[in-house]
């Protein structure tokens, strides 16, 4: 009811002529919404119209099993014409890796380009909601999840098992170790781009509440990254679901991917560069088979736990210490729509 209301006139009321009468705007189409929300957690802020995450999700699906497809075929007939390489030989050779490596990282910008093109949003908004995306964050968060798997995996290393091999120095693992050392952070970054930045928010975007959005999303995504691993072990397939749901845990404390990234990055890191040097001198082999896993997984799992404890520490001491900025629900201008821009 409006605070002021028209008063009625005096004597009953007296119609206009037909001729005077002015015609109101017409309706016109109900305003679409806008595409960010920041005042929703991260992973259920973006809006996208129902078809669209249809769309996207299996480009990049078919972008990511197609592109390792086709350049592993590439480089085994490389190698086998070149080097004499066995085509049964399933190991990673410094160039089969770099190749695995690159056609993952490229789904980073796709996904990006994906999220403009189709899903209608900007781009920064698939990295972080209601604040800026801060380097700086990342590199603190590098700097403590090295001294977090560091100590897990030199204290697991007494029974967890780590290898066949002795510790073993080649051309061929110091060939494994610098792609490891350029490429890994680009495929685990870009891993995070696709399950948490993109594919969390586009299944989230088909239900409104963000109550239920949230947990189908981050449910979703978290199962789809632990599938996309190709896994027969339910162990191996548990662990990487576990690590799905930390990585979107993290982003959704911290409202943005900067943490997520760094752990995988490290992570990755670290663990392939173990491989690597305890691969006996030869390829790089990655058994995900029935039997590969067991109970000591859990030490891991638990590691992904102690890392989401980390970031939620630390994102509430920044919230403490300037909630106005870390937590602000304001909109940035990079996440305004055309319409909104001045």
């Amino acid at each position: 009811m409006s605070e002021h209301p028209v008063p009625l006139p005096a004597a009953g009321p007296v119609a206009e002529p037909v001729a005077h009468r002015v015609a109101g705007p017409a309706p016109g189409p109900a305003a679409r919404p806008e595409p960010v929300d920041p005042s929703r957690p991260f992973g259920a802020h973006l809006r996208m119209r129902w078809w669209r995450p249809l769309v996207i999700l299996p480009i990049l699906a078919v972008a990511m099993f197609g592109l390792q497809i086709a350049l592993t075929i590439v480089v085994v007939v490389f190698e086998t014409v070149a080097f004499g390489r066995d085509p049964s030989d399933m190991s990673l050779s410094p160039l089969l890796l770099l190749s695995t490596n690159i056609s993952l990282a490229v789904l980073a910008p796709l996904a990006l380009l994906l999220a403009v093109w189709i899903g209608g949003v900007p781009w920064r908004a698939v990295l972080r909601v209601g604040r800026s995306f801060r380097w700086g964050r990342m590199a603190g968060y590098f700097g403590l999840f090295a001294l977090l798997i560091g100590a897990v995996y030199g204290i697991s290393a007494i029974w967890v098992p780590m290898g066949e091999h002795a510790p073993m120095i080649t051309a061929t693992t110091l060939g494994l170790i610098a792609v490891a050392l350029l490429t890994t952070p680009l495929q685990a970054a870009a891993e995070e781009v696709v399950f948490r930045g993109v594919t969390t928010a586009a299944v989230a975007s088909w239900i409104r509440p963000a109550a239920v959005a949230l947990p189908v999303g981050i449910a979703a995504s978290s199962v789809l990254f632990g599938l996309a691993h190709g896994a027969g072990d339910p162990w191996l397939i548990a662990y990487y679901i576990a690590f799905g749901l930390s990585m979107a845990l993290m982003a959704l404390i911290s409202r943005g991917l900067e943490a997520p990234i760094a752990f995988h990055v490290t992570n990755n890191l670290i663990s392939m560069v173990l491989a690597a040097l305890l691969s006996g001198g030869g390829g790089l082999v990655i058994d995900r088979s029935a039997g590969a896993g067991g109970p000591f997984m859990l030490v891991f799992i638990g590691m992904d736990l102690a890392a989401v404890g980390i970031v939620w520490l630390l994102e509430r001491r920044r919230r403490a210490a300037d909630p106005a900025r870390t937590w602000s629900s304001s909109p940035e201008r990079s996440d305004l729509s055309p319409s909104q821009t001045p």
